[in-house]
């Protein structure tokens, strides 16, 4: 009896990658490059400038004494780091009456009395708000997230991760039970939405609540989005698709930090990016439904419709005799995946461990960099687009080498480089700025082709039956690291301002150890069953073909 043709045999016929699936694609790049915001968009969103208490009448006697800024900050406002005084000069104030009559202009702390010098005068905390250094705004400015109200900040970055996390398993199965495509566009619209709530949230509870619910669905829209491609194009170009989609996520870095540039003032710039993402609901017009997810769902009739069309947009007719459809996966005994089979035999126990702690690392390290940047001190914008360009060279040294060289020694050596990157960076003096931002930047493109690779080898070291239960157990992880991250980065920053680059160098190094400890991949056929996954260190036959995350309900976080 003759075998029914598959999709992937259809598509052969009728293009695998060719006008109608590039159309598609660029959409969807588009879409990929929307998430930029929501992922990292603290950076902006949240940027703290220089501040100091507002001490009232100390702006009038600085204009009656004609003080320049810097007299008036020498005079009136605590000198930094006083003994037993952290931060003492951004929150805390002199305990004094700026308005009493008769000040010197030349020393007005001396008409005091009861004080000996300077240093005696007891200080009080900013009682009065605060004075930002800043022509734009940030909800930092705006809400006054400083000092004691400093990890309120931290809150918000965290939120949007905890988001992440809940809405991955949830989008996920809104995915396989009602489709890719209409859990894309209620997603696309619910995150507009919260979007603009949030520009126009009245205070931060509000504001963190619409910014939870961006989280919620913002990331099941970029994975969906990834699913939706990588179904509808052929074998072969499923893994380079799925790097490219990544490398959009890149490209909205670089105009993250254009438009943050040009809109310096938060609520406008929150709106700049989500106002765009309205016209994704023209998607409706513009994508089909995954003919995967149609044939899996015994729906074969439109599936032929979708893959007709898909035919007629790349200049081809599909063959009648691959008229008829059977499923990708021939009928067989099903065995149902459990949380226990991740941990009950001892390689795949160890390739779990591992890779819930590489996704971990990498989502630490991605997204603590990108905050760290945030309060180096440098031109936060030139800094955020230089950083982004290295993200360019990671994907294409992936590309070149994953399938020359293999999964293994490239993935262990990215994390090397990126542990220690951190670790030089955090010992250079800043008087050597050029070496400090290459060791920064060689330490973003390290922990880059990190995050790409575990994306790609997690899928390939779970059993067939197990695969979509590993990855989202594994990856989600990366959104526990996400959670974790900001509370290092600012809480740590100000114990001493590289204490979090030791910390990442620390836990890069580590996962560049352990990573060896993985089998290699490259050219060994996909698990079927638990038997072959724990063989696979012993295994050495070639693959007859390359799956690049074949997971239609997994987690996969962006580069």
């Amino acid at each position: 009896m003759q075998k029914m043709p598959t999709l992937d045999d259809i598509l052969e016929h009728i293009g695998e990658f060719d006008l109608y699936q590039k159309r598609a694609f660029f959409f969807l790049c588009l879409l990929s490059a929307t998430f930029t915001p929501i992922y990292v968009g603290v950076v902006f969103l949240g940027f703290t400038p220089e501040h100091r208490c507002l001490s009232p009448g100390a702006a009038e006697l600085s204009s009656r004494c004609g003080w320049s800024l810097e007299e008036e900050l020498n005079l009136t406002v605590p000198e930094q780091g006083r003994p037993g005084e952290s931060l003492s000069s951004q929150c805390r104030r002199y305990d004094v009456d700026w308005n009493t009559t008769g000040l010197s202009c030349t020393n007005p702390l001396e008409n005091f009395t009861g004080y000996g010098n300077r240093s005696s005068i007891p200080l009080v905390p900013c009682q009065d708000g605060w004075v930002y250094d800043s022509s734009g705004s940030s909800i930092v400015t705006e809400f006054n997230l400083v000092c004691e109200d400093s990890w309120k900040l931290d809150l918000f970055q965290s939120c949007v991760n905890v988001g992440f996390f809940i809405g991955s398993i949830s989008i996920g199965y809104i995915a396989d039970r009602f489709g890719r495509k209409l859990c894309l566009l209620i997603t696309i619209l619910v995150n507009s939405i919260s979007g603009v709530l949030m520009a126009f949230a009245p205070s931060y509870t509000w504001m963190l609540i619409y910014r939870f619910i961006q989280g919620l669905v913002s990331k099941g829209a970029w994975l969906t989005g990834y699913i939706l491609i990588t179904e509808f194009v052929g074998l072969s170009y499923r893994r380079t698709v799925g790097i490219v989609y990544q490398v959009a996520f890149t490209v909205g870095l670089l105009v993250l930090s254009a438009i943050a540039y040009l809109v310096p003032h938060w609520r406008w710039l929150q709106l700049a990016v989500t106002l765009p993402n309205f016209f994704f609901l023209l998607y409706y017009w513009c994508l089909p439904e995954s003919p995967r997810w149609l044939i899996t769902q015994q729906k074969n009739d439109k599936a032929m419709k979708i893959i007709n069309r898909i035919a007629k947009g790349n200049g081809k007719k599909v063959p009648p005799f691959l008229q008829n459809l059977s499923p990708e996966e021939e009928n067989g005994e099903k065995m149902t995946p459990s949380f226990l089979d991740l941990v009950r035999t001892p390689q795949i126990r160890k390739h779990t461990l591992i890779l819930m702690y590489t996704w971990f690392t990498s989502s630490v390290l991605y997204q603590g960099l990108i905050m760290h940047m945030g309060i180096a001190g440098g031109n936060i914008y030139l800094d955020f687009f230089y950083s982004a360009l290295v993200e360019f060279p990671a994907a294409l040294i992936l590309i070149l080498t994953i399938e020359r060289i293999g999964r293994r020694y490239p993935w262990a050596v990215a994390n090397l480089v990126a542990g220690a990157a951190c670790l030089i960076t955090a010992f250079v003096p800043d008087s050597i700025y050029w070496l400090k931002i290459t060791t920064a930047c060689l330490g973003r493109m390290g922990i880059t082709m990190t995050y790409e690779m575990v994306c790609l080898v997690n899928a390939e070291l779970y059993p067939t039956f197990l695969r979509n239960l590993g990855v989202l157990v594994c990856s989600s992880m990366s959104d526990i690291g996400g959670i974790i991250a900001p509370f290092i980065v600012y809480r740590l920053a100000e114990v001493w301002h590289e204490l979090p680059l030791v910390v990442f160098g620390v836990v890069g190094l580590i996962d560049g150890g352990l990573v060896l400890l993985l089998p290699e991949t490259k050219g060994k056929t996909l698990p079927e069953t638990i038997e072959d996954a724990e063989n696979m260190h012993r295994q050495t036959k070639r693959k007859k073909e390359v799956v690049y995350l074949h997971v239609l309900t997994t987690e996969v976080a962006p580069n």
